[in-house]
Protein backbone atom coordinates (compact mmCIF):
# COMPACT_ATOMS: atom_id res chain seq x y z
CA UNK A 1 0.00 0.00 0.00
CA UNK A 2 3.07 2.45 0.77
CA UNK A 3 4.71 1.86 -2.35
CA UNK A 4 1.37 2.05 -4.64
CA UNK A 5 1.03 5.28 -2.56
CA UNK A 6 4.60 6.63 -2.96
CA UNK A 7 3.75 5.56 -7.01
CA UNK A 8 0.89 7.84 -7.33
CA UNK A 9 2.37 10.66 -5.44
CA UNK A 10 5.46 10.46 -8.03
CA UNK A 11 2.84 10.20 -11.11
CA UNK A 12 1.01 13.32 -9.94
CA UNK A 13 3.48 15.66 -9.67
CA UNK A 14 5.89 14.32 -13.13
CA UNK A 15 7.80 17.62 -15.14
CA UNK A 16 6.81 17.28 -18.76
CA UNK A 17 10.61 15.69 -20.00
CA UNK A 18 10.87 13.44 -17.23
CA UNK A 19 13.14 10.25 -18.28
CA UNK A 20 15.36 12.15 -20.67
CA UNK A 21 18.42 11.32 -18.26
CA UNK A 22 17.41 7.67 -18.41
CA UNK A 23 18.93 7.20 -21.76
CA UNK A 24 20.81 4.39 -22.94
CA UNK A 25 24.32 5.47 -22.50
CA UNK A 26 23.61 6.90 -19.32
CA UNK A 27 22.19 4.01 -17.94
CA UNK A 28 24.83 1.82 -19.20
CA UNK A 29 27.61 3.78 -17.87
CA UNK A 30 26.11 3.66 -14.62
CA UNK A 31 25.38 -0.08 -14.56
CA UNK A 32 28.85 -0.57 -15.67
CA UNK A 33 30.18 1.39 -12.96
CA UNK A 34 28.53 -0.49 -10.63
CA UNK A 35 29.65 -3.53 -11.54
CA UNK A 36 33.04 -2.20 -11.92
CA UNK A 37 33.10 -1.40 -8.18
CA UNK A 38 31.23 -4.67 -6.95
CA UNK A 39 28.06 -2.83 -5.93
CA UNK A 40 24.63 -4.41 -5.01
CA UNK A 41 22.12 -4.67 -7.53
CA UNK A 42 19.52 -2.36 -6.23
CA UNK A 43 22.25 0.86 -6.07
CA UNK A 44 22.78 0.81 -9.69
CA UNK A 45 18.96 1.51 -10.30
CA UNK A 46 18.81 3.55 -7.00
CA UNK A 47 21.83 5.87 -9.11
CA UNK A 48 19.93 6.41 -12.26
CA UNK A 49 17.13 7.44 -10.49
CA UNK A 50 18.63 9.83 -8.05
CA UNK A 51 20.83 11.13 -11.11
CA UNK A 52 17.14 11.37 -13.45
CA UNK A 53 15.30 13.54 -10.48
CA UNK A 54 18.65 15.58 -9.59
CA UNK A 55 19.21 16.41 -13.49
CA UNK A 56 15.80 17.31 -13.62
CA UNK A 57 15.37 19.71 -10.38
CA UNK A 58 19.02 20.79 -11.76
CA UNK A 59 18.29 22.01 -15.25
CA UNK A 60 14.39 23.25 -13.42
CA UNK A 61 16.57 25.58 -11.38
CA UNK A 62 19.28 26.69 -14.08
CA UNK A 63 16.62 27.25 -16.55
CA UNK A 64 14.66 29.63 -14.15
CA UNK A 65 18.09 31.32 -12.80
CA UNK A 66 18.98 32.12 -16.47
CA UNK A 67 15.02 33.77 -17.69
CA UNK A 68 15.42 35.47 -15.30
CA UNK A 69 18.67 36.66 -16.06
CA UNK A 70 17.90 37.26 -19.33
CA UNK A 71 15.70 40.39 -20.54
CA UNK A 72 17.31 40.65 -23.93
CA UNK A 73 16.29 39.72 -27.15
CA UNK A 74 15.97 36.02 -28.82
CA UNK A 75 19.61 36.28 -28.89
CA UNK A 76 20.38 36.80 -25.54
CA UNK A 77 18.34 34.31 -24.69
CA UNK A 78 19.89 31.54 -27.37
CA UNK A 79 23.37 32.16 -25.70
CA UNK A 80 21.58 32.06 -21.86
CA UNK A 81 20.42 28.30 -22.85
CA UNK A 82 23.87 28.04 -24.35
CA UNK A 83 25.58 28.66 -21.36
CA UNK A 84 23.44 26.36 -18.90
CA UNK A 85 24.33 23.81 -21.55
CA UNK A 86 27.64 23.89 -20.91
CA UNK A 87 27.47 23.84 -17.35
CA UNK A 88 24.96 20.52 -17.26
CA UNK A 89 28.18 18.87 -19.84
CA UNK A 90 31.02 20.38 -17.56
CA UNK A 91 29.90 18.31 -14.56
CA UNK A 92 27.51 15.80 -15.81
CA UNK A 93 30.23 12.67 -14.94
CA UNK A 94 30.84 14.36 -11.75
CA UNK A 95 27.10 14.37 -10.77
CA UNK A 96 26.94 10.65 -12.35
CA UNK A 97 29.57 9.58 -9.98
CA UNK A 98 28.37 11.27 -6.69
CA UNK A 99 24.89 10.16 -7.77
CA UNK A 100 26.34 6.38 -7.96
CA UNK A 101 28.26 6.99 -4.78
CA UNK A 102 25.24 8.08 -2.48
CA UNK A 103 23.29 5.01 -3.22
CA UNK A 104 26.37 2.91 -2.15
CA UNK A 105 25.83 4.36 0.66
CA UNK A 106 21.97 3.90 0.91
CA UNK A 107 21.95 0.31 0.38
CA UNK A 108 25.23 -1.29 1.06
CA UNK A 109 27.21 1.16 3.63
CA UNK A 110 29.99 -1.65 4.38
CA UNK A 111 30.71 -1.39 0.55
CA UNK A 112 30.18 1.92 0.12
CA UNK A 113 32.15 3.54 -2.90
CA UNK A 114 34.81 5.98 -1.20
CA UNK A 115 35.72 9.41 -2.05
CA UNK A 116 39.24 7.72 -2.91
CA UNK A 117 37.74 5.46 -5.23
CA UNK A 118 35.66 8.14 -6.95
CA UNK A 119 38.38 10.08 -7.41
CA UNK A 120 41.11 7.19 -8.58
CA UNK A 121 38.29 6.87 -11.30
CA UNK A 122 37.14 10.48 -12.55
CA UNK A 123 41.03 11.15 -12.95
CA UNK A 124 41.41 7.80 -14.96
CA UNK A 125 39.26 9.77 -17.26
CA UNK A 126 41.48 12.96 -17.02
CA UNK A 127 39.51 14.92 -14.78
CA UNK A 128 41.34 16.54 -12.05
CA UNK A 129 38.72 17.20 -9.19
CA UNK A 130 40.07 17.71 -5.65
CA UNK A 131 38.26 15.68 -2.46
CA UNK A 132 36.91 19.04 -1.78
CA UNK A 133 34.85 19.36 -4.75
CA UNK A 134 34.22 15.61 -4.77
CA UNK A 135 32.07 16.17 -1.12
CA UNK A 136 30.59 19.38 -2.67
CA UNK A 137 29.12 17.46 -5.67
CA UNK A 138 27.66 14.96 -3.02
CA UNK A 139 26.38 17.97 -1.14
CA UNK A 140 25.02 19.64 -4.08
CA UNK A 141 23.26 16.52 -5.19
CA UNK A 142 21.96 16.57 -1.53
CA UNK A 143 20.69 20.05 -1.44
CA UNK A 144 19.26 20.08 -4.52
CA UNK A 145 17.16 17.47 -3.80
CA UNK A 146 16.31 18.27 -0.06
CA UNK A 147 17.89 15.38 0.91
CA UNK A 148 15.13 13.36 -0.38
CA UNK A 149 17.34 10.42 -1.34
CA UNK A 150 15.38 7.40 -0.52
CA UNK A 151 13.62 6.71 -3.17
CA UNK A 152 11.89 2.97 -3.77
CA UNK A 153 13.10 1.77 -7.15
CA UNK A 154 11.62 -0.56 -9.65
CA UNK A 155 13.45 -3.06 -7.89
CA UNK A 156 11.63 -2.87 -4.74
CA UNK A 157 8.45 -3.46 -6.41
CA UNK A 158 9.26 -6.33 -8.15
CA UNK A 159 10.86 -8.29 -4.76
CA UNK A 160 7.69 -7.21 -2.60
CA UNK A 161 5.00 -8.01 -5.36
CA UNK A 162 7.38 -11.62 -5.76
CA UNK A 163 6.94 -11.63 -1.68
CA UNK A 164 3.20 -11.13 -1.64
CA UNK A 165 2.63 -13.74 -4.32
CA UNK A 166 4.26 -16.39 -2.61
CA UNK A 167 2.72 -15.19 0.61
CA UNK A 168 -1.00 -15.52 -1.32
CA UNK A 169 -0.02 -19.21 -2.33
CA UNK A 170 0.76 -18.21 -5.77
CA UNK A 171 2.87 -20.76 -7.13
CA UNK A 172 6.14 -20.20 -9.31
CA UNK A 173 9.75 -20.62 -8.94
CA UNK A 174 10.73 -18.29 -6.77
CA UNK A 175 14.60 -18.15 -6.78
CA UNK A 176 15.14 -18.28 -10.28
CA UNK A 177 12.14 -15.92 -11.24
CA UNK A 178 14.13 -13.32 -8.95
CA UNK A 179 17.04 -13.71 -11.07
CA UNK A 180 14.62 -13.40 -14.47
CA UNK A 181 13.27 -10.79 -12.87
CA UNK A 182 16.62 -8.56 -12.26
CA UNK A 183 17.73 -9.83 -15.79
CA UNK A 184 14.48 -8.54 -17.21
CA UNK A 185 14.81 -5.47 -15.60
CA UNK A 186 18.06 -4.64 -16.70
CA UNK A 187 17.38 -5.16 -20.42
CA UNK A 188 14.34 -2.62 -19.43
CA UNK A 189 16.37 0.06 -18.38
CA UNK A 190 18.70 -0.36 -21.32
CA UNK A 191 16.24 -0.58 -24.13
CA UNK A 192 13.42 1.51 -22.49
CA UNK A 193 12.44 3.56 -25.78
CA UNK A 194 12.26 0.96 -27.63
CA UNK A 195 10.28 -0.70 -25.50
CA UNK A 196 7.60 1.97 -24.64
CA UNK A 197 7.52 2.86 -27.85
CA UNK A 198 6.33 -0.47 -28.67
CA UNK A 199 3.71 0.04 -26.11
CA UNK A 200 2.43 2.84 -26.83
CA UNK A 201 2.47 1.70 -30.71
CA UNK A 202 0.49 -1.10 -29.76
CA UNK A 203 -1.99 1.01 -26.94
CA UNK A 204 -3.51 3.40 -29.69
CA UNK A 205 -3.24 0.79 -32.44
CA UNK A 206 -1.41 3.27 -34.05
CA UNK A 207 2.27 3.44 -35.62
CA UNK A 208 2.50 7.21 -35.48
CA UNK A 209 1.26 8.81 -31.81
CA UNK A 210 0.63 12.29 -31.95
CA UNK A 211 2.62 14.85 -29.90
CA UNK A 212 -0.61 14.59 -27.25
CA UNK A 213 -0.79 11.06 -27.29
CA UNK A 214 3.37 10.78 -26.09
CA UNK A 215 2.96 13.45 -23.70
CA UNK A 216 -0.21 11.58 -22.34
CA UNK A 217 2.07 8.25 -22.46
CA UNK A 218 4.31 9.95 -20.29
CA UNK A 219 2.58 8.30 -16.49
CA UNK A 220 2.67 4.89 -18.19
CA UNK A 221 6.50 5.54 -19.05
CA UNK A 222 7.09 6.15 -14.87
CA UNK A 223 4.60 4.35 -13.76
CA UNK A 224 6.77 1.76 -11.64
CA UNK A 225 4.27 -0.73 -11.04
CA UNK A 226 3.67 -1.22 -14.46
CA UNK A 227 6.69 -2.00 -14.89
CA UNK A 228 7.36 -4.66 -11.80
CA UNK A 229 4.01 -5.65 -12.96
CA UNK A 230 4.97 -6.65 -16.46
CA UNK A 231 8.79 -7.61 -15.19
CA UNK A 232 7.00 -10.52 -13.51
CA UNK A 233 4.57 -11.46 -15.74
CA UNK A 234 7.18 -11.81 -18.51
CA UNK A 235 9.68 -13.77 -16.45
CA UNK A 236 6.79 -16.05 -15.74
CA UNK A 237 6.28 -16.23 -19.11
CA UNK A 238 9.80 -17.11 -19.91
CA UNK A 239 10.56 -19.50 -17.44
CA UNK A 240 6.87 -21.45 -16.42
CA UNK A 241 4.53 -20.51 -19.13
CA UNK A 242 2.12 -22.91 -17.33
CA UNK A 243 1.95 -20.83 -13.94
CA UNK A 244 1.39 -17.96 -16.07
CA UNK A 245 -2.67 -17.06 -16.24
CA UNK A 246 -2.37 -17.79 -12.63
CA UNK A 247 0.14 -15.20 -11.66
CA UNK A 248 -1.53 -12.67 -13.57
CA UNK A 249 -4.64 -13.10 -11.88
CA UNK A 250 -2.74 -12.65 -8.86
CA UNK A 251 -1.04 -9.47 -10.08
CA UNK A 252 -4.34 -8.07 -11.04
CA UNK A 253 -5.96 -9.12 -7.20
CA UNK A 254 -2.80 -7.13 -5.72
CA UNK A 255 -2.47 -3.73 -8.30
CA UNK A 256 -5.58 -3.25 -9.66
CA UNK A 257 -3.75 -3.40 -13.22
CA UNK A 258 -5.53 -5.26 -15.95
CA UNK A 259 -4.74 -8.51 -17.06
CA UNK A 260 -4.98 -6.45 -20.74
CA UNK A 261 -2.29 -3.73 -19.94
CA UNK A 262 0.14 -6.86 -17.81
CA UNK A 263 -0.23 -8.55 -21.25
CA UNK A 264 0.52 -5.96 -23.49
CA UNK A 265 2.99 -4.89 -21.55
CA UNK A 266 4.99 -8.50 -21.19
CA UNK A 267 4.33 -8.31 -25.17
CA UNK A 268 6.29 -5.39 -25.87
CA UNK A 269 9.09 -6.72 -23.88
CA UNK A 270 9.22 -10.35 -25.52
CA UNK A 271 8.78 -8.61 -28.92
CA UNK A 272 12.02 -6.09 -27.89
CA UNK A 273 14.16 -9.31 -26.84
CA UNK A 274 13.04 -11.65 -29.67
CA UNK A 275 13.63 -8.65 -32.12
CA UNK A 276 10.08 -10.40 -34.11
CA UNK A 277 6.64 -8.12 -34.88
CA UNK A 278 5.49 -12.22 -35.18
CA UNK A 279 2.34 -12.23 -32.54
Amino acid sequence: IHLAAENEQYLSELPEHTGYFRETRIVEFIFLLSEKWHLDQSTRYQAVELLERFMMKQVEQMCESSSGNVKGDAQGQGSSWSSVRDQIVSTFVLRLVSCVQLASKLCLHYTRVTSDTALKFLQSLKYSYTKQELLESELAVLNTLHFHINMSTPLAYVELLLEVLGHNGCLFPAKPLHQVCVQLLDFCYLTRETIYNTLLKIAIENSTPSQLQVAKFLSVKEDFMLLAVGIISTGVFILSPGHWEQVVEHLNCITGITPHSILEFSYAVLRCIVGSTTP
